[in-house]
């Protein structure tokens, strides 16, 4: 996969640069991160230490950060990310997906979700799109619900989070023959926009 700008009428998906460090700052401030998974961006420290790993694993050809654009409140607004990426097998997983405060519940999540969808599906081939979410974590769970992701398993105490506690991992995914209906049903209003 290539990094490439991602966009449609509401959201737009840049390529994670390090100057974007300013931009999620503030936003940083507002998540915990920590709370659900093994990543913690509670400081500028742990903020730097996380985008520079996200660069290390995109030199590596397993990631591709983004910073996330909100068009309609013309700021930047969190972070997410392709991971895990197996070209061999056409598999890749969406997440490392973080909103600010403003953004959360106001619709955004699903235009980047669409958008990272449609270029895994379509221009990239890939067969499958995975998502892992903490099992505890309802909201998250049932926003991959929304869009089409099929629970395929739990894996129990997988990773650890915030002290010492070991989560299990709530495997969600979307297949390649699946997408052009969950397109032209789930998210039939976006594309019409």
């Amino acid at each position: 996969m290539k990094a490439k700008t991602l966009e449609n009428k509401r959201a737009k998906l840049l390529p994670l640069e390090a100057f974007h460090y300013r931009d999620l700052l503030p936003l940083s401030k507002q998540v915990d991160l920590y709370q659900y998974g093994s990543s913690d961006i509670s400081t500028p420290y742990k903020l730097k230490a996380y985008m520079n790993e996200a660069f290390v694993k995109k030199e590596q050809g397993l990631a591709l950060p983004y910073i996330i654009y909100d068009k309609n409140l013309e700021r930047f607004g969190g972070s997410t990310r392709f991971g895990n990426i197996d070209k061999k097998n056409k598999v890749v997983h969406i997440g490392w997906t973080w909103l600010g405060d403003d953004f959360r519940g106001s619709g955004l999540n699903q235009h980047i979700k669409f958008l990272m969808l449609q270029y895994a599906f379509e221009p990239m081939g890939y067969e499958k799109v995975a998502f892992r979410i903490d099992e505890r974590n309802a909201r998250s769970r049932r926003a991959v619900e929304k869009i089409g992701g099929k629970l395929e398993g739990i894996l129990r105490k997988n990773v650890i989070t915030k002290n010492d506690f070991r989560r299990s991992s709530a495997c969600y995914g979307i297949l390649r023959e699946e997408w052009p209906i969950i397109k032209d049903t789930i998210f039939k209003d976006i594309m019409i926009e």
